[in-house]
């Protein structure tokens, strides 16, 4: 079964990036950069969902994210399916910051307990085949979003149609170049049917 040991995300100053992720998220292992000058213009085709546990967890991470220089793309609100907000890291990536909770349970937290990446896929069906093949097995399908099974990976790997990613993320769905985003696992190398290129993850 493929597994994501890690991210890594292309950044045009990588200490920059490391300053950023550290002071906004408190992001291990399952984040890393380098560096990339590959041209990239508008939406990049991914967001990078944190999932955690209640509301007031999901202000104290967009909050520091945004004093750390990021910029609010959806504020925190609350909607029918939980609380969550979107921001822009100063590297232009896309972070959602989500729970399924309505309330607060205890004191805030910085605890993330799930990443998910979700790549936005031109022909939903055929990057959902092109997974499948490669041993993942489908948890979720529904109109153009899939997520699958990965209880044993660090990171979920999840397909949404280009505009309806676009939508979610509070952004235009345009853009072009480089996703300036490599996905680190057990498999690899080789880029799937939307140009996302997976790694094998290094020790």
């Amino acid at each position: 079964m493929t597994s994501i040991e890690y991210i890594t995300l292309e950044v045009a100053d990588p200490a920059a990036a490391e300053r950023f992720y550290t002071a906004a998220f408190g992001l291990g292992p399952q984040v890393r950069v380098r560096a990339s000058d590959a041209p990239t213009t508008g939406f990049r085709g991914f967001t990078v969902s944190l999932i955690v546990s209640q509301p007031s967890t999901v202000s104290s991470l967009i909050d520091s994210a945004v004093a750390a220089g990021a910029t609010t793309l959806k504020p925190v609100e609350k909607s029918m399916w939980g609380v969550g907000g979107v921001v822009q890291a100063p590297d232009g990536a896309i972070w959602k910051v989500a729970t399924s909770a309505k309330k607060d349970t205890g004191p805030a937290t910085r605890q993330v307990d799930q990443i998910v990446v979700l790549l936005a896929a031109d022909d939903v069906a055929a990057s959902k085949r092109f997974y499948v093949d490669l041993g993942l097995a489908v948890g979720k399908s529904f109109g153009k979003y899939v997520e699958f099974e990965m209880a044993s990976s660090a990171v979920k790997l999840g397909l949404y149609g280009r505009k309806a990613l676009a939508k979610d993320a509070g952004v235009a769905p345009e853009g072009t170049g480089s996703h300036r985003i490599v996905i680190n696992g057990d498999a690899g190398p080789f880029a799937d049917p939307d140009g996302f290129a997976w790694e094998v993850a290094s020790a």
